[in-house]
């Protein structure tokens, strides 16, 4: 591939994932309406079971692809997923849709997974990162164009449409993956697949202060984005009652997260990854107290609210893909087995925190709040631990 299209594939597989997130938020009422689902908060399930099985796959399929190659353990995966996708499509209970989503959900770990193994076998340090953010910056458009097009989805048929579609979109990126995805791992740069390779791979990843240090940091950053994803339909809907406005709004708060990823791309490589996400932690510690202070003073609007969320994704935006590949960087030598240890450490800590800040909703935006400012607190801490007590100071850069 040429770069070009590397990262555009590298995008679409990101894609995968985020489609199966936020295609479906607009159709949320009717599945809870359709599949008897008892309360507004009981639906975020369709959300969470989703993530915690994308953070549990992703544990399997890094030491898959150091053993066989990037190439078919991804296109096996995505298969997968088709199958899931249709299974999910035509679920008659709650229960077989959660199950499908569950699926769903570890099917698409892979594409996190080797997402980053792939550029991590052909770039490191602030090339990696840029890379990353400019995949991400075409990425950020699904979660701006998806709740329209469930929207559209829904105008034309019943709510199990929108998982024929994600069956579709991963079909196509499937093929792309078959016809053009040439393997980037070298067959004599493959780990063997036992116990003790595995055990030393997951001793280097878990005791290296930066590479643990850093995953546990984005996973409390990408907790806020799913509280957010979780609850916005009931924020925008019930809270300000925009709901025909909810697929625009959403989409501006996620617009904000794209611009971020695309100021990263062209600052990461002259200003580092550590100065432009510590700045950011900082700048999203300041807004959340900005925010609780607005709501205790009783002047929070739809306006204020779309303010400081924007800017907080703004912030959660820089955050993101810096702390990835800065916890990348170490382990770079068995990047698809630490890819998925840190993989399980973001999603599944994120799962946590997400769900706890998301069924906190109690028709307020004061939970959220909270939660941004709790989140951006503790991940001060573990950055000032991981960096020796001394911010803002670069190291490896490259």
């Amino acid at each position: 591939m040429s770069q070009r299209e590397f990262v555009a594939f590298v995008a679409a597989l990101m894609a995968v994932n985020a489609l199966g997130v936020d295609l479906m938020l607009p159709a949320l009422a009717d599945i809870g309406h359709r599949l008897a689902i008892a309360t507004a908060n009981q639906r975020q399930w369709i959300i969470t079971i989703y993530m915690l099985g994308f953070g549990s796959g992703q544990l399997v399929y890094g030491p898959l692809a150091d053993r066989y190659g990037r190439r078919p353990v991804l296109l096996i995966s995505l298969l997968g997923f088709v199958g899931a996708s249709v299974f999910a499509g035509g679920s008659q209970t709650f229960a077989a849709l959660l199950g499908a989503r569950f699926l769903q959900g570890l099917m698409s770990a892979s594409t996190r997974v080797l997402a980053v193994a792939i550029v991590r076998d052909r770039f490191s340090g602030r090339q990696m990162a840029r890379t990353l953010s400019v995949a991400q910056m075409i990425f950020f458009l699904v979660p701006i164009l998806a709740p329209s097009i469930g929207q559209v989805l829904l105008a034309f048929g019943p709510w199990r449409f929108i998982f024929y579609a994600l069956a579709a979109f991963a079909a196509f990126v499937l093929s792309w993956t078959f016809f053009r995805l040439g393997e980037s791992l070298l067959v004599e740069r493959r780990s063997p697949l036992s116990l003790a390779a595995l055990g030393q791979a997951y001793r280097l990843t878990l005791t290296n202060r930066y590479s643990a240090g850093y995953a546990v940091a984005a996973s409390m950053t990408f907790g806020a984005i799913i509280a957010f994803v979780s609850s916005a339909q009931q924020i925008f809907v019930e809270e300000f009652h925009a709901g025909t406005r909810f697929t625009i709004l959403f989409a501006i708060c996620a617009f904000s997260m794209g611009c971020a990823a695309f100021a990263n791309s062209r600052l990461v490589e002259r200003l580092g990854t550590r100065l432009i996400s510590q700045s950011a932690l900082l700048g999203l510690i300041a807004l959340s107290v900005l925010h609780i202070g607005v709501m205790a003073a009783g002047f929070e609007t739809l306006l204020t609210y779309m303010v400081f969320q924007a800017l907080s994704m703004t912030c959660i935006g820089l955050c993101g893909s810096n702390f990835g590949a800065m916890a990348m960087e170490p382990v770079g030598h068995i990047a698809g087995t630490a890819s998925s240890i840190q993989g399980f450490i973001t999603s599944v800590g994120a799962v946590i925190v997400g769900s706890l800040i998301g069924q906190s909703y109690n028709g307020t935006t004061y939970p959220l709040a909270i939660g941004y400012l709790a989140i951006g607190l503790v991940v001060l801490a573990i950055v000032y631990w991981v960096e020796g007590g001394r911010l803002f100071h670069a190291h490896h850069a490259r």
